[in-house]
């Protein structure tokens, strides 16, 4: 049960990462393209990719992650930081919505610096999520001081006069 979970999981999450990937491609395609039928027809593609490629490739990821996450207790600080990664794409996923409702209105244009900017934080973002989740590395949060009642004693050494 396990293994087909993550089968699915890393199929869905490569679906979804190569999709958010690759829109913001077909986002600078905006301004070369010279006619009403031919804007269409990239509306339509942008709108396919995004509602019936990615948004359900997202859903499905998230959800058999946050199966795996009960079947497996993975409660470690790598899978912390493979979380906030995954909450970046959550991000980068509802900024692209956002663009392709604006994108194909009368005038607008996806700039150059945009299509770099997007693809490389979205690279990012996926290389991040795939070096947490296969590295697993041993980080530790030993370095920071953390105690039961430690905030009091750090809002006392601040103002010893504010807390009694």
């Amino acid at each position: 049960m396990v293994m087909l979970l993550k089968f699915i999981h890393i199929a869905a999450i490569s679906i979804w990462a190569a999709t958010l990937l690759s829109l913001p491609a077909l986002y600078v395609q905006r301004a070369h393209v010279g006619n009403r039928p031919a804007l269409y027809a990239l509306q339509r593609l942008v709108r396919f990719c995004y509602v019936v490629v990615a948004s359900p490739a997202a859903f499905v990821s998230i959800l058999t992650g946050t199966a795996l996450i009960f079947f497996q207790h993975t409660f470690t600080l790598w899978f912390t930081i493979k979380l906030g990664l995954i909450g970046v794409m959550v991000t980068v996923h509802i900024v692209t919505g956002l663009v392709i409702i604006r994108l194909f209105n009368e005038g607008e244009v996806y700039p150059v610096w945009r299509f770099i900017g997007a693809t490389v934080l979205t690279a990012a973002t996926v290389l991040g999520i795939f070096f947490v989740v296969l590295a697993k590395p041993e980080w530790s949060l030993d370095i920071i001081p953390i105690e039961a009642g430690g905030l009091k004693e750090i809002a006392r050494s601040i103002s010893p006069w504010a807390i009694p």
